[in-house]
């Protein structure tokens, strides 16, 4: 082996893994004045952060929105030199489609959870109704320490409120069961809600107030002109230009310390670097082989936290063949018995796309949902058509695209179950005890945009002695809300 990068006095930070946290964390660390290394195994930055094209439009193949009512992707693309390039969302009007229908997408709900039975009219059948009226007659249910989503909604509201909107509004973050999805972290207001009232309904009414009193304005999420996947090439080109240095295909194999120094050895391939210290920014199972020497506490934590994979299929269409119903797009509940999760209506939802492309419509659907492996054996041509039966049966869109393209998240999204805060807590005390090294990323606090970054700059303050940001984290994940179909 070779050393590449010999260790020169204090401040030499290592970065493994380029997606939008590890970059953040990187970006954060020059600005601290460390001189930072950025070690990614793939052959490209962003994660699931995918710029691309179809028929010559530019579009995201992966995530396309980010929340804009948390400040830290806002502020970080704007610190980027991307402030000219931030759009709402053209529309926000989206669809559930269900019992045959596309029903408008309800207003006045928490993540599908209503604060009164009419908010969900027209959605939800007479009888679903009624059960949510009886909300605020029954008797305190406990949840303890954590509870699943679906299961607490259930039993205070009745399933049909879980299965028509909370189910879908949670798939289209997690691609997971709303019945295994832990509330604590997964919607962390509505578990401190079911904590401080009996009735859920009140909790919400609640929430729903202090909103109103915070006054909060401007759109809840955001894009970027040219898609979101463009941020991490700009916050990676920021850190080039910082001095900062980037590789890609370059896996790391191997994290150890070096007692002599209290410094880290960090391995791939016959490359060696030395570092004061290390953030970890990769995904779960890839955190867990990096820490099984030096902290097999912590990897056998990460070890078992498990990933749901999907489908993204784009698809492009010639705008005077092809007419959609109005709003940016639709939620499909799994109790259907559909295919598809969602669709959004990309040319409807982001002006840039259509300002760009006047002739062309171009919308995307999303498959696979946790344990739902079967429909993902599919090749591409199988996607595309099941996505575009599904896409007939719910708008009558009959036209053939003039292009398509399928991109597989294949373990895309890490699943927060019951008890993933405490096992996030014991990834962190078993971290705590080896200086100079933290972890960050979708696997911890949430899986949105800002949770991400927000989990980046609480591992450089770990790595500086300040664990305030951890500790927040740890007890106050950040909801990753969904921002519109498809998702």
């Amino acid at each position: 082996m070779r050393d590449v990068q010999a260790r020169a006095g204090t401040g030499q930070v290592i970065v493994i893994g380029a997606g939008i946290a590890g970059l953040a964390a990187a970006h954060r660390l020059l600005e601290r004045g460390a001189r930072v290394t950025v070690l990614e195994a793939s052959d490209r930055v962003g994660g699931k952060l995918l710029p691309g094209e179809i028929a010559g439009a530019r579009v995201d193949l992966g995530a396309e929105s980010m929340l804009a009512r948390r400040p830290e992707a806002v502020a970080l693309a704007r610190e980027v030199g991307l402030a000219d390039r931030l759009q709402p969302p053209a529309t926000a009007t989206a669809s559930i489609w269900t019992r045959g229908a596309l029903r408008p997408m309800p207003k006045g709900h928490v993540m599908g959870v209503p604060g009164t039975a009419a908010a969900l009219s027209g959605l939800l059948s007479d009888e679903g109704l009624a059960r949510i009226e009886r909300d605020a007659e029954l008797p305190r249910t406990e949840v303890g320490d954590d509870v699943a989503v679906g299961e607490y909604v259930a039993e205070r509201l009745g399933r049909e409120v879980v299965d028509r909107l909370v189910e879908p509004l949670l798939g289209g973050v997690y691609a997971g069961d709303a019945y295994r999805i832990s509330m604590r972290s997964a919607v962390p207001q509505l578990f401190q809600a079911a904590r401080g009232h009996t009735s859920l309904t009140e909790g919400v009414r609640e929430i729903q107030a202090k909103a109103a009193a915070a006054q909060q304005t401007g759109p809840v999420f955001m894009g970027l002109e040219g898609g979101v996947g463009t941020l991490p090439l700009a916050v990676a080109e920021s850190v080039r230009a910082r001095g900062g240095e980037i590789l890609t295909r370059t896996p790391v194999t191997e994290l150890r310390r070096t007692p002599a120094d209290g410094g880290w050895r960090v391995v791939s391939g016959v490359r060696v670097w030395h570092a004061d210290a290390v953030v970890v920014a990769v995904p779960a199972p890839a955190a867990a082989g990096l820490l099984r020497t030096e902290s097999p506490g912590a990897a056998a934590e990460l070890g078992a936290v498990e990933y749901a994979s999907m489908a993204l299929v784009t698809l492009a269409y010639r705008r005077a063949e092809a007419a959609l119903p109005d709003g940016s797009g639709f939620l499909v509940p799994p109790v259907d018995g559909r295919t598809i999760k969602a669709s959004t209506f990309a040319s409807r939802k982001w002006g840039w796309i259509a300002d760009e492309n006047p002739d062309l419509l171009v919308l995307r659907t999303s498959v696979g949902r946790y344990a739902e492996t079967e429909i993902l054996d599919s090749d591409d041509t199988e996607l595309v058509d099941v996505s575009r039966h599904d896409l007939n049966a719910a708008t009558g869109l009959d036209a053939t695209p003039v292009a398509t393209r399928v991109t597989r998240w294949d373990d895309g999204l890490p699943q927060y179950p019951v008890g993933h805060h405490a096992r996030v807590a014991r990834v962190r005390e078993h971290i705590a005890a080896l200086p100079g090294l933290a972890v960050c990323g979708a696997p911890y606090d949430g899986v949105g945009i800002p949770a991400c970054i927000s989990s980046a700059y609480a591992a450089v303050d770990q790595i500086h002695g300040d664990l305030r940001g951890v500790e927040e984290l740890t007890a106050h994940p950040v909801q990753s809300l969904h921002g519109g179909a498809g998702e």
